[in-house]
């Protein structure tokens, strides 16, 4: 019964993301911003509030074993950007090999990418670095997460400030079909949009809430930590929205809305959810949590060599699954 429900949640929350996708490119058009803004902040942000809510409500709650929601707000926290940077990127490139190829090539929008790329990699070290600051370093433990909360703020400001010059340079955010409430005969105005986003939104999170309660359960059940089930399976439903909008984008040939909400999510939680891991849970170097941020740093520094270069292609985000696949390797044994 408990893999039903958490099947459900995962039809639930894919539902829920072409709705919220839908209204954002309409939200992005009307606003006239760039591609890379609808999807490094909007998108990103948006899709991110249930990985948000699920460490929250682990490490917040007052129920069950304390060590257990600490396991599962870590897991959460990171997890996510393990699975955005390696298994997300491979499912991406591999739903248009039908379209482009092995070899077709990937053309986002790059200084976005590169941006956004740059501020994870160095918060995420940041990351690493406080797993062996001592918990009596409360001082230390404090400044290094302000100083990820912080960045993330220098994020925003950067990448709205770009967004003017690349509107002008036609990377203008563009609807691709009408809103889902105007086929209903709703009117294509802020006020629907918005109500339209709200659904969205309230269907993810409701399928987020519903995944959380069959984590101890299921790990009971498998027999696996509740750290490592974490890691592995809340991503699956939390990370689901920016894999099926990703894809939704890519295939419609909008290169930089599907990179930009992957990169933008993982700058989110690159920085603030680490910093709320840093300040509420022990954050200590435990084999699956340093090897977590290990392989999520070397698969984001792959991504950024090939946005660098400008040559990405299909065939080479395959490597990315391989990155993945060694996380799951190395975690279980």
């Amino acid at each position: 019964m408990i893999f039903l429900k958490l099947s459900f949640m995962l039809l639930v929350i894919l539902v829920s993301a072409e709705i919220f996708t839908n209204a954002l490119e309409h939200l992005g058009e009307k606003l006239k911003i760039s591609e890379g803004v609808t999807g490094s902040v909007f998108a990103a942000v948006g899709t991110a509030l249930p990985e948000t809510l699920i460490p929250l409500l682990a490490l917040l709650s007052l129920h069950g074993d304390i060590e257990t929601n600490h396991q599962v707000g870590v897991g959460a926290i990171l997890g996510a950007p393990l699975m955005l940077s390696t298994l997300t990127m491979f499912i991406m490139a591999a739903s248009v090999i039908g379209h482009r190829g092995f070899g077709g090539h990937l053309k986002p929008e790059k200084t976005g990418l590169i941006r956004d790329l740059n501020f994870f990699i160095i918060s995420f070290v940041f990351a690493g670095i406080a797993l062996f600051v001592p918990h009596t370093s409360e001082l230390a433990r404090g400044l290094i997460a302000f100083l990820m909360v912080f960045s993330y703020f220098i994020y925003i400001l950067m990448t709205i400030r770009a967004s003017k010059k690349l509107v002008n340079e036609g990377h203008a955010t563009e609807a691709s079909s009408p809103m889902f409430m105007e086929r209903i005969g709703c009117p294509n105005n802020f006020l629907v949009i918005v109500i339209q986003l709200f659904v969205g939104l309230a269907l993810l999170i409701f399928g987020a809430k519903g995944f959380i309660y069959g984590i101890e359960e299921a790990s009971s059940i498998l027999g696996i930590s509740a750290l490592i089930l974490s890691i592995l399976i809340i991503p699956i439903a939390t990370e689901l929205p920016e894999k099926v909008n990703s894809i939704f984008w890519i295939r419609k040939g909008k290169d930089t809305l599907a990179f930009g909400n992957i990169t933008g999510a993982m700058v989110f939680q690159g920085t603030l959810l680490p910093a709320i891991g840093i300040l509420l849970t022990p954050w200590e170097p435990r084999k699956e949590v340093y090897l977590c941020i290990l392989i999520t740093l070397i698969s984001s520094l792959w991504i950024r060599a090939l946005i660098q270069k400008s040559n990405i292609k299909v065939w080479h985000l395959g490597v990315n699954g391989i990155f993945y696949s060694l996380y799951l390797y190395f975690a279980l044994h």
